[in-house]
């Protein structure tokens, strides 16, 4: 085999369901890959999560979708019912931190709709038009997310400033502290299940939203010190704490913000680089991986790699070939299409 030989090797995920996949063994370099300590780590991670999970991806494209769907079915149904409680409380206290927070929450539901709609769409064929798919979907509705809370933490913000220059006394705050409480509840329920579904699926739109109804579950608690200054003798707190919820999400926002935005770009996790480029070196007759690349599309990968074999037959080279895509697809589940091009081994004679 000369050094001009080469043939690619196109590889299915779907053509190796029967070959074993093992996750575990890279799961904690994958953690490593992110190091964040101490307080600012922990914000860092519960507010601006992975959005892969190596030992607990699943495989089917086909699942991973449907797995999504129904986050979105259970968590769109949670949250309409928690902003219900809190608008009825809302009329019953005049709070204007409560209706900064109801806001959020109605808004939150209602972003599980265009990504309900994207996960729907991403599972369309391949076409001449979109030949990648439609699983870029995904991540415009992410920035919809992203435009829909920002939208929403200004209009809380001007109900806030509004109440300062027209104040109204706040009735019932013991109904405000529940009401912030429910609020509490219900979004960090959502927002566990949406981000650990959206890391197991690789979508970084899920995971934004479930950041979203993260965010929202703080600012329930905001209302809820909101409720105590107005009951300490402090009324005033109630529309600070309104502003602050607004100033704090903006901010918050922008991990969200970088991280839709890095999908976007094709940013690419090196940990995951890492992992396929050993799985393809560990086949027999590879001597060296050039011309790694991988995307994302939607909440499923895609990719391609040339190889260096010892092959001196067209035949044996792509044999290999073949081999190094299924290493990929066994170490890594989440890829759906894997293209490896074999080549003469540079040192060749």
């Amino acid at each position: 085999m000369t050094g001009h030989d080469h043939a690619p090797v196109h590889s299915d995920h779907a053509d190796h369901a029967g070959h074993g996949h093992d996750h575990d063994h890279d799961h904690t370099e994958h953690e490593h890959s992110h190091p964040h300590g101490g307080v600012k780590g922990f914000l860092y991670d519960l507010f601006v999560p992975h959005t892969h999970d190596a030992a607990d991806s699943i495989d089917d494209a086909m699942e991973a979708s449907t797995a999504g769907v129904r986050a979105l079915k259970i968590s769109l149904f949670l949250l309409l019912a928690t902003t219900v409680l809190q608008a009825v409380i809302v009329a019953f206290t005049g709070s204007i931190a409560l209706l900064a927070d109801t806001i959020h929450n109605f808004a939150d539901a209602l972003t599980a709709v265009p990504l309900w709609v994207a996960f729907v769409l991403g599972r369309r064929a391949a076409n001449r038009r979109y030949t990648f798919g439609y699983g870029r979907a995904e991540d415009l509705a992410g920035m919809f997310i992203v435009f829909v809370v920002a939208l929403s933490a200004v209009v809380a913000g001007w109900q806030a400033v509004d109440r300062f220059i027209t104040p109204r006394p706040i009735e019932n705050p013991w109904l405000l502290v529940a009401a912030g409480l429910i609020g509490f509840a219900g979004n960090e329920a959502v927002a566990i299940y949406r981000i650990r579904i959206g890391r197991r699926i690789g979508s970084a739109a899920l995971v934004a939203d479930g950041v979203h109804a993260r965010l929202d579950g703080f600012t329930s608690l905001s209302v809820v010190l909101g409720a105590i200054g107005v009951l300490v003798g402090f009324p005033i707190a109630d529309p600070i704490i309104g502003l602050l919820i607004s100033v704090s999400i903006m901010l918050l926002l922008w991990g969200t913000v970088k991280s839709i935005g890095a999908r976007l770009m094709d940013a690419i996790d090196p940990a995951l680089l890492s992992k396929a480029e050993r799985a393809l070196g560990h086949t027999t007759g590879v001597e060296a991986v050039r011309d790694l690349r991988l995307r994302w599309v939607g909440h499923r990968l895609t990719g391609s790699a040339t190889v260096e074999v010892t092959a001196t037959s067209l035949h044996d080279a792509e044999h290999i070939a073949e081999h190094a895509a299924e290493h990929v697809h066994d170490a890594m589940g989440n890829v759906d299409e894997f293209t490896v091009t074999p080549a003469a081994h540079a040192h060749q004679h």
